[in-house]
């Protein structure tokens, strides 16, 4: 039986490193839950493979969940002059359904992973050996680690940037006179009957 060692790194972490095996047979998903466990991502966001060939070009893309449109056999149809398209005429396939085995051509395989694209992160994977064991138990998993992810900044949460609260004022309600002026009268509010005006 043959296992895979990657190896994977982070640009905007320098030195950040993550050194990964995975039986040759274990689909994606199972290598995407060994990467965000040993990166330290909260995995509850949308990720993809792609498979590069050795100057990082995309090929094949590999999505956590279906996301084709229409028909299968139909040959979709894409305007290469919009550069802001977020459409892909790449073979698409599912992480569950991808094994690894079927994806590995190169001897140094490069495999791009993709986090979270909301707030994007791109880690770099590359092939390192192709190894033969008699034990398949304790894979997948990490044998080295060098650096930490930083910790999320409140301000580069996506919606929080322009925010700017005062939590003592947030319980205070604006007063009568604000909302009406002088020229209110509470006997004007005591017919009011809410059901009936809505």
């Amino acid at each position: 039986m043959y296992y895979y060692k990657f190896r994977v790194y982070y640009d905007e972490v320098e030195d950040f490193v993550r050194d990964v095996e995975i039986l040759a047979n274990d689909n994606f998903e199972s290598f995407h839950h060994l990467l965000y466990e040993c990166i330290g991502l909260k995995g509850n966001e949308f990720a993809a493979f792609s498979i590069c060939d050795p100057k990082w070009n995309k090929q094949k893309e590999i999505t956590l969940m279906d996301i084709s449109e229409g028909d299968e056999n139909e040959v979709p149809e894409y305007d290469d002059e919009d550069e802001f398209s977020t459409k892909t005429n790449l073979p698409t396939f599912v992480m569950a359904d991808a094994v690894l085995k079927d994806f590995i051509t190169d001897p140094h395989q490069h495999i791009m992973y993709e986090y979270d694209f909301m707030n994007p992160k791109v880690f770099y994977i590359e092939l390192q050996k192709v190894l033969q064991t008699d034990d398949p138990t304790g894979f997948p998993r990490c044998t080295y680690k060098k650096m930490e992810m930083p910790a999320p900044v409140a301000n580069d949460l996506p919606g929080t940037g322009d925010l700017d609260l005062d939590l003592e004022e947030e319980d205070e309600e604006p007063e009568v006179d604000e909302l009406f002026g002088d020229g209110y009268d509470m006997d004007d509010f005591s017919d009011l009957n809410e059901m009936q005006d809505f």
